[in-house]
């Protein structure tokens, strides 16, 4: 997978977030775990589930949890092991999926990358991008690293990420104070405005996250997926 694509299907689905009801809405995580249960079109286990998202169980459990609330998926104990909770997605689940690729695949502008491609497509690399967490503070580096210039204004960031402002500083303030970016005025604009730029240690630690995603492999649409 290329940086663009992973960046462009991030964006288009944090806006999709954004307009999703609230007691309705889904993490990026949960979402995938959806497109993985549909394209796998069988059960998973609670523990397959966590070492598909390489996350521990009770961060499985929680995310599943809210799933089931929703009636996106069902979830049944282990006939052996009562912990290890057999997952399911069920029908609303199944409408989910395909709405919730819908909407991403309407929010990538035209000349962004996979800006023609299909909904079912979109199910397929939101299966594969599900295997690789990245918190926000990984996407404001992403973000910066994606861009041509050296830095970018905070407006920029909010932009190419499509979170909200707040989420973003908030990012932008822990990643300065671990020394990942930095930030200085630039004076030459009508209005001060702040710019943030990688220091050396942010483009080495963003650069394993950068090989991680260029390790993705999107497979091919299954006939039975959506």
């Amino acid at each position: 997978m290329e940086l663009r694509e992973y960046m462009s299907i991030r964006r288009a689905y944090n806006l999709v977030r954004r307009v999703v009801p609230a007691n309705r809405r889904l993490t990026f995580e949960e979402f995938a775990i959806l497109c993985r249960l549909n394209v796998k079109s069988t059960s998973l286990k609670t523990s397959e589930i966590a070492e598909y998202q390489s996350a521990l169980r009770p961060t499985i459990t929680h995310r599943t949890s809210h799933l089931a609330r929703l009636g996106l998926i069902t979830r049944d104990e282990g006939a052996v092991d009562r912990r290890n909770v057999v997952c399911v997605i069920s029908e609303k689940g199944v409408e989910a999926v395909e709405e919730l690729s819908k909407l991403t695949c309407a929010r990538i502008a035209p000349g962004q990358a996979l800006s023609r491609t299909s909904f079912e497509r979109i199910v397929m690399y939101v299966d594969a991008m599900g295997a690789l967490y990245c918190k926000a503070s990984d996407m404001v580096l992403l973000a910066i690293l994606d861009s041509p210039k050296d830095a970018l204004s905070i407006t920029e960031i909010v932009d190419a990420l499509g979170l909200l402002q707040p989420t973003v500083s908030m990012s932008l303030t822990a990643l300065a104070e671990s020394d990942l970016v930095k930030r200085k005025h630039d004076d030459a604009l009508s209005r001060r405005v702040t710019m943030v730029g990688l220091t050396a240690a942010g483009k080495k630690y963003i650069s394993g996250v950068l090989q991680q995603i260029e390790s993705i492999v999107v497979k091919r649409k299954s006939r039975t997926v959506v």
